[in-house]
């Protein structure tokens, strides 16, 4: 048998690039472990680019009485909104209200409930509306006379999961994508994995201690791993979205209550769009290949045009996406499950950590969670650090996460713009929202349009494509047009055919 070209040792493997994977490996690389990352596709290629796109506390929670996940997910909104404020933003909510619904008095007693179970520094607070010929009102059917208004949080998804990679990366970790954990087996001091790169081959990692966080395969992994001990309940929940051009002009987003209980979010998506989701569906089919269905379409197509004037049909849809949420089996109905997590630690020799469950938002202390344990069996003594450090491109001013970055995001852009000023408007604000600070990177040395070299598609230069791939580890047209940007929505369909014969004729140089 041939030999691994590639040996790497280290005190943690982690297996998966989604939002937990990257985050635990950010906060275990910031404690000074040895960190490596192995993804099969590309970060944020499934379950963590498939979401509605929003940091919030998950009002609908309450009515479950998941006090302790809501609580938990409201206090880390503000801490997500300060450490990344350019990929993140404040977002406000109108819910309107009409007859047959849960009685007005008891939602104004939820929201009242909801602005107070955590403590709220950037976010106004809940109010009662009226809707009839108020602007957020215009795009609603009459009978919505009457509403509520509040407040959460947006954001890019699958740029959260690279700027935690990014982190860990510039600490110390190493991480593969396209690289697939082919075997994984326990020995008397360490684990042994055997991953398969095709640019690279065959790499061996020896690592102390595993953290299995490969979202909607993490049970398969663990049972495959320890078929005897291996545990873990993973109910896999299909979660679609539909994007429609435009509905309304205002900036705030939409929160419709459905008859059968679930709900579904109406958002201003990318400038010229509304984006429309989610379901909730029982899933037992590939996680590698989910897609919406007629009937979802059909579904969020049907209840958008219960509230709005002008109706939404399937042939309004302009693009679709579908993500597979591994969320801990409780036994309760689809839309019901809850999105908290549960951290399995075998430790009948070296130790492996599986995440069961989770959303976006608990992200960051889900991975301080998973790295105290892996802290603890490894014998490091250094604690959680990431409450208090930005991510990539939010030390807007200063090192440290300030409330000033948050409210004062578009001062800090207008700076860009006097500094940046032979930029075209328009993309100097996608690059200030896409990369933060790191917007100085990326232009290092450009002074003019001309700088940024061959305009590959519309708006997308080769310099940024440059970028993302040496610090972004984008390789694909899809990881460039639809997980570190969005243009992909504003092209057309020939794009990416056109971008990826770039890619294939332009090799990343090392």
């Amino acid at each position: 048998m041939a030999q691994p070209q590639h040996i790497l040792d280290c005190d943690v493997l982690i297996i998966g690039g989604g939002i937990n994977g990257a985050g635990i490996a950010r906060d275990a690389a910031g404690r000074g472990l040895s960190v490596v990352l192995c993804e099969k596709d590309d970060l944020a290629a499934h379950t963590s680019s498939a979401s509605t796109k929003l940091i919030h506390g998950g009002l609908r929670y309450l009515e479950y009485y998941e006090f302790n996940l809501v609580r938990k997910a409201l206090l880390e909104r503000e801490v997500l909104l300060r450490a990344a404020p350019h990929i993140m933003w404040p977002l406000r909510f109108v819910m309107p209200h009409a007859p047959g619904q849960r009685p007005a008095l008891l939602i104004r007693a939820g929201l009242w409930l909801y602005d107070r179970l955590a403590r709220r520094d950037l976010l106004p607070a809940s109010a009662a509306i009226r809707l009839r010929g108020h602007a957020l009102g215009q795009p609603l059917k009459p009978e919505f006379a009457r509403g509520f208004v509040y407040s959460d949080g947006w954001v890019d998804d699958a740029r959260l999961v690279v700027l935690n990679a990014i982190d860990a990366g510039e600490k110390g970790a190493t991480i593969l994508t396209q690289a697939v954990c082919t075997r994984l087996e326990r020995q008397a001091a360490d684990w042994q994995a055997t991953l398969f790169k095709p640019s690279c081959g065959e790499i061996r990692v020896n690592a102390r201690y595993v953290v299995n966080a490969a979202g909607p395969w993490t049970a398969a992994l663990l049972h495959a791993t320890l078929p005897k001990e291996g545990g873990g309940q993973l109910r896999l929940i299909k979660g679609s979205h539909i994007v429609v051009k435009r509905l309304f002009e205002h900036d705030h987003a939409y929160i419709f209550q459905h008859p059968d209980g679930r709900i579904v979010f109406a958002i201003p998506y990318e400038g010229e769009f509304t984006l429309i989701g989610t379901t909730d569906l029982d899933y037992h089919g590939d996680a590698s290949q989910v897609a919406i269905s007629e009937d979802e379409i059909a579904y969020l197509c049907q209840l958008a045009s219960q509230y709005f004037v002008a109706p939404v049909v399937p042939a309004d849809v302009v693009w679709t996406y579908s993500g597979v949420r591994p969320l801990v089996e409780d036994g309760a109905d689809a839309k019901a499950v809850t999105r908290d997590y549960r951290l399995e630690v075998d430790s009948h020799g070296p130790p492996i950590l599986s995440v069961f469950g989770g959303k976006i938002t608990t992200f960051r202390k889900l991975a301080e969670e998973a790295v105290d344990h892996i802290a603890k069996a490894l014998g490091n003594r250094h604690g959680g650090w990431t409450h208090d450090a930005c991510l990539p491109g939010g030390d807007l001013f200063g090192a440290t996460p300030q409330n000033r970055s948050v409210k004062e995001f578009d001062s800090w852009v207008g700076a860009q713009r006097s500094r940046y000023g032979w930029l075209p408007a328009a993309l100097l604000t996608r690059y200030c929202r896409a990369y933060g600070t790191r917007i100085n990177t990326l232009l290092d040395g450009r002074a003019a349009l001309a700088d940024l070299g061959e305009e590959i598609v519309p708006g997308l230069y080769a310099v940024e494509v440059e970028y993302l791939r040496r610090y972004e580890w984008a390789r694909t047209a899809q990881d460039i047009l639809w997980r570190r940007t969005k243009l992909g929505l504003h092209l057309s369909t020939s794009a990416a055919d056109q971008l990826q014969a770039w890619l294939n004729a332009h090799p990343l140089s090392r």
